[in-house]
């Protein structure tokens, strides 16, 4: 089963089943079979089911969670409710980003032209282009720590030593490094530089979708350009103002390091690249982590790489399945403040197959 609705060539996520056999029995011992049924058909059919009633709750929750923290500062602009609005709007901002990625692996709603509306919206006016990250998204998932796997930049070569981290997220809170997470959110993901290959994610992709890809990119351009040309000719200059502090600043700023810092958990200080099992991590975390790095399920990432067409509101029943039948019982697997100890710990030798960027 492909777990996908579509099977359009150039347009499809896989299943990433490797390693993830369940034992074998005594009528059954070839390896092939035993991936294949890691979950029966038909319970593998209703966790991929799409519930538009539940896409479309966990949609309205984060846009209005955004409208009521924007409206509340906007009306008491004052530095003691700026400064903490600031923050929690970065983590809807990234609620968002959640909600198009999950658009991009066309798990919000059945009916695709909705499905890549909301999709699209949501990822606009949080500054990504969703229809691109579709493009670059599929090449991690088909090809997860290969060499043409663009997200390795990211969180490849861990742990690095706790300064080498910290530095960056600083660097991501003062916005320095924004330009590199939209530019890779517009279809340009960092050059592996243990390689020196230049990814060419297009090449991967069907036509059409490159195509929409293009078209959304110029939206997403539209939006943030005309924006605060609509509040400073609609409000003036304290309008101009409030939007780029109460939007646009957290988008620079805070979102930056939640990336990273949630690719770094999901896939950094890794030692066996074979099988997404052990490649990727699900991090068990409460209401705290969940809000700021990992919300709308995001946390189980082991499961999301197995079995990409579960929506997220099916994840933790996914990963309960799963646990049952002794597929997780080796997998990456753990407390998010474990994690943390793994992604901050001093360098260490480099697993067999790693590559050691991390340069973005």
């Amino acid at each position: 089963m492909k777990g996908m609705t579509i099977e359009r060539r150039g347009e499809e996520f896989r299943d990433d089943l490797r390693g993830a056999a369940v034992p074998a029995t005594a009528l059954d011992r070839d390896a092939s079979s035993r991936v294949r049924r890691v979950l029966p058909p038909e319970l593998l059919a209703e966790l991929t089911r799409l519930e538009p009633l539940r896409s479309a709750a966990a949609v309205a929750q984060t846009l209005l969670a955004c409208a009521l923290l924007v409206g509340v500062a906007w009306a008491h602009f004052t530095w003691w409710v700026v400064v903490p609005a600031v923050l929690l709007i970065g983590t809807q901002q990234h609620a968002l980003f959640v909600l198009a990625h999950d658009a991009a692996h066309y798990r919000l709603f059945q009916t695709r032209w909705l499905n890549d509306l909301i999709g699209r919206f949501v990822g606009t006016i949080g500054g990504v282009s969703m229809m691109s990250y579709r493009v670059i998204h599929r090449l991690h998932h088909n090809h997860l720590y290969s060499e043409v796997d663009p997200d390795i930049a990211l969180h490849g070569g861990y742990p690095r030593g706790k300064a080498y981290l910290v530095k960056k997220l600083v660097k991501d809170f003062a916005g320095l490094t924004a330009f590199k997470t939209f530019g890779y959110f517009f279809g340009n993901p960092a050059i592996n530089v243990a390689t020196s290959v230049a990814q060419r994610p297009f090449d991967d992709t069907s036509e059409s979708l490159r195509s929409a890809a293009r078209r959304d990119r110029w939206g997403v351009v539209a939006f943030h350009l005309g924006t605060p040309l609509v509040a400073l000719a609609l409000g003036g200059g304290s309008a101009l103002e409030k939007f780029l502090v109460l939007w646009t600043l957290p988008l620079l700023t805070v979102i930056q390091p939640i990336l990273r810092l949630r690719a770094v958990c999901e896939h950094g200080a890794v030692t066996d690249l074979s099988t997404p099992l052990t490649a990727a991590r699900t991090n068990l975390a409460g209401p705290l982590a969940r809000l700021v790095l990992f919300p709308h399920h995001v946390n189980y990432h082991v499961e999301h790489h197995l079995f990409p067409a579960v929506p997220h509101y099916n994840l933790p029943r996914l990963h309960v399945e799963l646990a049952a039948r002794g597929v997780l019982d080796h997998a990456e697997m753990r407390p998010v403040l474990q994690t943390f100890r793994q992604v901050f710990a001093p360098r260490r030798p480099r697993a067999t197959g790693m590559q050691d960027q991390g340069a973005a």
